[in-house]
């Protein structure tokens, strides 16, 4: 029972890597297994919020008013989306900078980079050409006026 809370609460503890973490939920119907399968996509959230913070720079907003900081809030939300579904259109994963024991996969800063050197080579007019006409009806000027 837990005391601020007012209910019971189940605790497991998992061993990771050094040290034991304590897990607590209060669904008492969750198994061993379904508490830590629900804790993992948790962390997976938490850095996904870590990533607009830090690599796309929502904590560094110096905006006052509400509603612009819910735009930038917005508009870094969307980059990120974007480079995820850039990630996911890559033929082979990239290759992490930053090589980490146990990690196979990649970070957001390996696809940051990779978009960046795109978008810096000479054929990229080739890849993404300029528009003749402007379109009315482009992606990025819905997803613009969705976030304003």
């Amino acid at each position: 029972m837990l005391k601020t809370m007012k209910c019971p609460v189940r605790v497991v503890w998992c061993y990771r890597k050094t040290r034991y973490v304590a897990l607590m939920t209060t669904d008492m119907t969750l198994s061993v297994e379904q508490i830590i399968e629900y804790y993992g996509a948790r962390w997976k959230i938490e850095s996904g919020f870590k990533e607009i913070k830090q690599e796309i720079g929502s904590s560094k907003s110096q905006t006052r008013n509400a509603d612009a900081v819910l735009n930038h809030l917005n508009f870094c939300v969307m980059a990120t989306t974007l480079t995820w579904i850039y990630a996911d259109c890559l033929q082979t994963a990239p290759d992490r900078k930053y090589k980490i024991r146990g990690r196979s996969g990649f970070a957001f800063s390996d696809v940051r980079r990779i978009m960046a050197e795109a978008a810096l080579s000479e054929d990229f007019q080739s890849v993404f050409p300029l528009p003749m006409q402007r379109s009315q009806n482009s992606f990025v000027k819905t997803l613009l006026r969705m976030v304003a």
